[in-house]
């Protein structure tokens, strides 16, 4: 049976023998626990076609019916449209009714995907169908770095809808950087009064001439930050906050100076970063900075409870240690604790976060550099540089998700071609995050284990509107989706002829949602930005 979802189903089947009619007298029967995705489909299926989806009783006939099976995985499902006009969708848990919700609206068609009907009320139809779904992975995450480019509350919203299309349940918010403070704390004002906002940006890779002398910047109040993540939670979806430390830190640092290395540089000089790289203005290893970065996640905590928010990200990455071998007072605290070096200081300031947020029942993740100088027992590693620091780590008995650059970073161009806008990286096309496999083969069975699923990764250098993003995510998230939900067999065997197939019919749905994707054929010319100078990388990425 091909019913063009995606992500894929384990099974679906059609016998033909019976269909479902969504028109102005179905009713919709609601199960204790199933509430999420009784109000989404009223917000949603109710909107698209002008239907009010009364409630109706457990029995009711012309119904959708929502119910828990516990003796069901926590996110499976099943489907099945009954006789009477009616269909059911019983999931292990309010999430798996929620994924389930999710494939009816794909099998209602794109208009399910508008925000109202389109050319008046129209019934929708499907035939008999009976589906049996569960996802591969738990851990199945889209990164956004809001901290290069802000991307206003809405616009995140409606990212956490996208994800949510596509069974996706982790939102990882990239929330600092050199370039951007966008959350504030109310401890720490300057933070966000000056640390939310740089003079002019570098418009295209960091060699390019172009300048944009626009100030740019924005910020996340906190009701902002509540608000999010009781969107995200209504949709399953988990949040995983990121302050990055102890590098990447310009922002924080040009908003308190003390927090840097002050007898290597003359950090009150520094603003917050106009330009993209690697910054060599990083955070100083004094108890000052640890009790400042104390209160500042503290704050964090509060804004993402551990019911949503049980991984809290830390950074870790592209942590240069020259101003901290240029430092006395790094090289004292190295002395002091007895350290071999700056990658163990670097281990050290790691650590010491790993116990302060365990110690408060959250669990720290981060990019794989903090397995230099040593990690701590509870750590999680995002593995971003390859798989080499995912295997690494999961060998060693380490939670890992996999999201290495070569294959999943959604800022890489999606073809070798003149005409895309700013290309950074290598060519990874549709077919190519399609092919991606989270799970190396060099793990042996008790090491996979570790490995909790897979997140694409969307670093916003060169996106500067909501417009950019979506060329750069779409279409290829959706097939970053079916890898991370379908079983899917091994990635030379999978059917990328067939996945296309499903995806003509998923343009429409994208094309009702407003998403500015890259079409098959190459960008539009409102896509391009010729003249922009970027940073493709030739030939095929190394698989390292």
């Amino acid at each position: 049976m091909n019913i063009d979802l995606i992500p894929a189903p384990v099974r679906a089947g059609d016998q033909g023998r019976c269909g479902f009619l969504l028109d102005a007298s179905t009713t919709l029967a609601a199960a204790p626990g199933t509430g999420t995705t009784e109000r989404w489909l009223r917000e949603t299926l109710g909107a698209a076609f002008g239907v009010p989806l009364a409630p109706g009783g457990e029995g009711a006939e012309h119904s959708v019916r929502l119910l828990i099976d516990p003796a069901l995985e926590p996110e499976e499902y099943r489907l099945t449209t009954l006789p009477g006009n009616s269909v059911v969708i019983t999931g292990g848990s309010p999430a798996g009714v929620f994924w389930g919700a999710q494939t009816l609206r794909q099998l209602l068609g794109p208009q399910a995907f508008r925000r109202a009907p389109a050319g008046g009320a129209a019934p929708a139809a499907l035939g008999f169908t009976d589906i049996e779904d569960r996802p591969r992975f738990g851990w199945r995450g889209m990164m956004l770095d809001v901290s290069r480019h802000f991307l206003p509350k809405a616009d995140v919203l409606r990212y956490l809808d996208l994800l949510a299309a596509h069974k996706l349940n982790v939102f990882h918010f990239h929330l600092t950087d050199d370039q951007g403070w966008r959350v504030e704390i109310k401890r720490y004002p300057r933070l966000t009064e000056v640390g939310a906002w740089r003079s002019r940006t570098k418009y295209g890779h960091r060699a390019s001439e172009l300048w944009d002398e626009t100030p740019h910047g924005g910020y996340y109040t906190q009701d902002d930050i509540r608000e999010i993540v009781a969107y995200a939670a209504e949709r399953h979806i988990r949040v995983v906050p990121e302050i990055d430390i102890p590098g990447h830190s310009q922002a924080a640092i040009s908003a308190y100076p003390e927090l840097g290395n002050t007898d290597v540089v003359d950090t009150a000089a520094l603003t917050v970063w106009d330009t993209w790289g690697v910054n060599p203005n990083v955070l100083a290893p004094t108890d000052h900075t640890l009790r400042f970065f104390e209160g500042v996640f503290e704050e964090i905590l509060e804004l993402f409870p551990a019911a949503t928010s049980p991984f809290v990200h830390i950074g870790g990455d592209e942590c240069p240690k020259d101003q901290w071998k240029q430092s006395p007072a790094a090289q004292a605290r190295i002395k002091e604790l007895g350290l071999a070096g700056e990658d163990e200081l670097q281990s050290w300031f790691i650590r010491h976060f790993d116990n302060w947020l365990t110690a408060r029942g959250r669990r720290l993740i981060g990019w794989d550099e903090i397995l230099e100088g040593g990690l701590a027992d509870g750590a999680a590693v995002s593995s971003w540089r390859g798989y080499a620091g995912g295997i690494a780590a999961a060998e060693a008995g380490h939670d890992v998700v996999m999201c290495p650059e070569q294959q999943v970073y959604l800022d890489h161009r999606q073809h070798g071609g003149p005409d895309e806008p700013m290309p950074i990286g290598y060519v990874r096309t549709l077919e190519d995050v399609y092919r991606f496999e989270p799970v190396p083969p060099a793990l042996d069975e008790e090491a996979a284990r570790h490995v909790l699923g897979a997140q694409a990764n969307v670093w916003t250098e060169v996106m500067q509107n909501r417009s950019r993003v979506d060329y750069q995510v779409f279409p290829r998230l959706a097939a970053f989706a079916e890898v991370a939900w379908s079983a899917l067999p091994a990635p030379a065997d999978r059917d990328f002829a067939e996945f296309e197939g499903r995806m003509a019919t998923h343009y429409g749905r994208l094309d009702a949602l407003g998403v500015d994707y890259r079409p098959p054929g190459g960008p539009l010319p409102w896509q391009r930005r010729p003249g922009v100078l970027g940073r493709p990388i030739e030939g095929a990425p190394p698989n390292v």
